[in-house]
């Protein structure tokens, strides 16, 4: 009777060991698998503005009279979705690549950086009103981080040119939990992905211009070794406590029963 016990202590260990690397490679399967997919060299990649594309959306006002573009108001986007009015006005560029502004009309924005577009309706606005400045947000480009960070989720670029440092910033920055060397851009969308490794613990990652944020951008930070080694041991344990009272009931039945 003894060795029939051995024999069924042995076959929970295997058991438990094969279920262990199964949990353990689960659990570090994100964004894992495609790294051999893909060039981590570091090369020089476009830092150019993001030029404006059909479907964009530009909030636009004119900074001589903040509410609105011109004097009186019209019916725009961000008056549908209650936007602040402050906040200037929305508009969205047509699939033919222009922006259909107050009193000027159709204007062709497609190609053009922020700045340019900004210019290019500010001198064709000053034909019309008394010394136009322009302002020009594109308000829908965003980039998503996930993983060890404080708060997950979607964020708006803002800038021209948003840091991968600012962007941790602010989604709450690291969790202690975080691998500071490892954090990975997911870039270029399904077409043309391109995996970049960062290690934020190298000052020269700052002068690093791949850094500078794009549209579309996935952010993930890996966990560290030692969040690794508690996410195995909570998987172990997950696994082994049901098996345990499984153990000790068919113990008590046994010692009943003999």
């Amino acid at each position: 009777m003894p060795s029939n016990k051995y024999i069924l202590y042995a076959f929970i260990f295997i058991l438990l060991t094969s279920c262990f690397s199964c949990s353990v490679k689960q659990q570090q399967a994100l964004f894992e698998n495609r790294r051999q997919a893909f060039n981590n060299t570091p090369t020089i990649t476009d830092t150019s503005a993001y030029k404006i594309q059909p479907q964009d959306l530009l909030q636009i006002k004119n900074l001589q009279s903040p509410k609105y573009i011109v004097d009186e108001p019209t019916t725009t986007i961000s008056a549908a979705k209650g936007a602040n009015s402050t906040d200037g006005q929305t508009f969205l560029v047509e699939s033919d690549g222009t922006v259909a502004l107050p009193i000027i009309g159709r204007v062709k924005v497609e190609g053009l950086n922020r700045y340019d577009a900004a210019k290019k309706i500010e001198n064709i606005y000053s034909k019309e009103i008394k010394n136009p400045i322009i302002d020009l947000k594109i308000v829908n480009l965003k980039v998503t981080i996930l993983g060890e960070v404080k708060t997950q989720g979607s964020y708006t670029l803002v800038k021209d040119r948003t840091s991968l440092i600012e962007m941790i910033g602010e989604a709450g920055g690291l969790t202690e939990r975080a691998n500071s060397k490892n954090v990975r851009i997911i870039r270029g969308g399904i077409k043309n992905q391109e995996v970049i490794d960062l290690d934020l613990s190298n000052l020269t990652t700052l002068s690093d211009p791949r850094i500078i944020l794009k549209n579309e951008d996935i952010i993930y930070v890996t966990q560290n070794k030692q969040a690794v080694r508690t996410t195995k041991v909570t998987g172990f344990s997950s696994i082994l406590q049901p098996i345990i009272l499984l153990l000790n009931t068919a113990l008590i039945i046994y010692t009943i029963t003999r």
